[in-house]
């Protein structure tokens, strides 16, 4: 069974609640703590656009424009005042269904000179065929000329090898690092759990890219017999949130089986577990690999029993919302259906989590914080909304 299936997480959720604590040794329980609460202050949120067809992902364009992905295969220019603008033309193939589609989308660092972006997808094998003959995350690199319509220069900078027949698990979330490089994360494509903890193809890993394409200089695996030079930690399920901390490095979401969510800091070289270690199950039950815990493999920040579907992320600097929030990770979640606020330490400890929007009843598939220091989301859906969100 895919991850994120609404039906399975209400059916799941009772059972999990009653469960979940059963099913963690005492041992490792701390791990999941503090577990999630209702904010005492909700926020509430302002409709910025409406009529996207289950949008992605959200990046933004000079003067207050937005860019954002659908994943059926369309990328569109929203206005600052709401009005979505028609496909913009030259996009790469893409194999369109369950979970797959095109995906994320990030600007340069150095987009006022270069007009660049870049964006991942689920790339169709060669032959155009779709999920048949295989399907894999890609990222591409185009350029983008506000008023022109279409994208310009579009080059395929990495394509995760090997294609596998599944509908499920693409990751696809981009940072770029100050210095340049594309961090992308790559989902185990469901199917092909164990290859997580192989190095020799790209299947539940973090990879570490040149702007260009290629393994990026410095990466840990290179010159490793056996091993893909572009791979920056492995051992990871599905991972769709990305955001690069104030700490200077790399966190990541990704989703767990049948719970077990988790937040890593994937660190160079690294092994976070998966198929392995867990604080999920299988689904109906049983469970998977060799418990929690493993010498030689990472223990997450965080984690959720059970799931909440964990989509998006970025981290508040602003002081939009006051100094109580400032610092704090923001986690959009799909099955919960809401959005959650977590305040870390100094060590990037989580001391609270806390949700908000769970009245909004919509999938919250991305957040970011906009340049303006507000935070922006987007809702999943067929008539899916860009939303702000205002201060509690």
């Amino acid at each position: 069974m895919p991850t994120c299936s609404r039906l399975r997480f209400r059916a799941l959720a009772l059972c999990l609640a009653l469960a979940g604590a059963a099913a963690v040794p005492a041992q490792d329980r701390t791990t999941l703590q503090p577990a999630p609460e209702r904010a005492t202050q909700p926020a509430s949120v302002v409709e910025v656009a409406r009529g996207l067809v289950h949008p992605w992902a959200l990046a933004f364009l000079p003067q207050g424009r937005f860019l954002v992905t659908e994943r059926p295969g369309r990328m569109r220019v929203v206005e600052a005042d709401g009005r979505v603008g028609a496909p913009l033309q030259g996009l790469p193939p893409v194999a369109a269904g369950g979970q797959g589609g095109l995906l994320d989308v990030v600007t340069d660092r150095d987009f006022a000179r270069n007009q660049r972006i870049f964006f991942c997808y689920s790339e169709p094998a060669q032959d155009g065929s779709g999920s048949g003959s295989g399907n894999g995350t890609a990222l591409a690199s185009a350029r983008l000329a506000l008023g022109e319509g279409a994208l310009q220069g579009v080059r395929v900078l990495f394509s995760q090898q090997p294609k596998v027949a599944s509908r499920n698990h693409f990751g696809c979330r981009i940072v770029q690092a100050p210095d340049g490089n594309l961090f992308l994360t790559l989902g185990e494509r469901y199917s092909r759990k164990d290859d997580a903890q192989k190095l020799d193809n790209h299947l539940g890993k973090v990879v570490r890219l040149s702007p260009g394409g290629g393994a990026a200089p410095g990466n840990p695996l290179a010159g490793r017999p056996g091993a893909l030079p572009e791979i920056w930690s492995w051992g990871h399920r599905n991972p769709q949130g990305a955001a690069w901390g104030p700490d200077g490095r790399l966190w990541i979401h990704e989703h767990g089986p049948q719970g077990g969510d988790e937040i890593n800091r994937p660190q160079a070289g690294r092994n976070y577990g998966w198929p392995v270690i867990t604080y999920g199950e299988n689904y109906g039950g049983g469970p998977i690999g060799e418990g929690t815990q493993r010498a030689g493999m990472e223990q997450p920040l965080h984690a959720w029993v059970p799931s909440i579907a964990p989509s998006g992320m970025a981290f508040l600097t602003s002081d939009r919302y006051g100094d109580a929030w400032r610092g704090s990770l923001f986690v959009g979640a799909l099955a919960a259906r809401r959005l959650h606020r977590l305040q870390l330490d100094a060590d990037g400890q989580v001391l609270r989590d806390e949700y908000l929007l769970e009245d909004l009843g919509e999938r919250i598939r991305d957040v970011r914080q906009g340049p303006d220091g507000w935070l922006y989301l987007l809702t999943d859906s067929a008539q899916g909304r860009l939303l702000r969100l205002d201060p509690p």
